[in-house]
């Protein structure tokens, strides 16, 4: 009697299984691209108000000139604003690409 080629059935429907299992682990842990800076910009409206436009006393960020946004984004960013929050530990998870998109996102929303 020959070993069987390919492990018994039982053999393959584990590793089919565990295959299964661990595929959506591992498309999860690849850094996806953000595929719309309309996604990160929601993501500002938690504190910071529908399209940035704020409810209360966390800055409105909605019309502010891009230049600026992008400075403060990128002083969160560093760590170097004193007066930051929040704010430093969330920008640490954008580069740079994505904080331009979020400073033209916001400075082309009107106040």
């Amino acid at each position: 009697m020959q070993p069987a080629r390919y492990g018994s059935a039982g053999t393959r429907i584990a590793t089919l299984l565990l295959g299964l299992t661990l595929a959506p682990v591992a498309m999860a842990q690849q850094a996806a691209p953000l595929s719309s800076v309309a996604v990160a910009a929601a993501t500002c409206a938690n504190c910071h108000g529908t399209d940035g436009r704020s409810p209360s006393f966390i800055p409105s960020i909605a019309g502010q000139p891009k230049n600026w946004l992008l400075q403060r984004l990128q002083d969160f960013k560093a760590g170097t604003d004193p007066r930051a929050t929040v704010m430093t530990r969330l920008m640490k998870g954008y580069d740079d690409q994505e904080l331009q998109a979020l400073a033209t996102w916001f400075s082309e929303v009107k106040r």
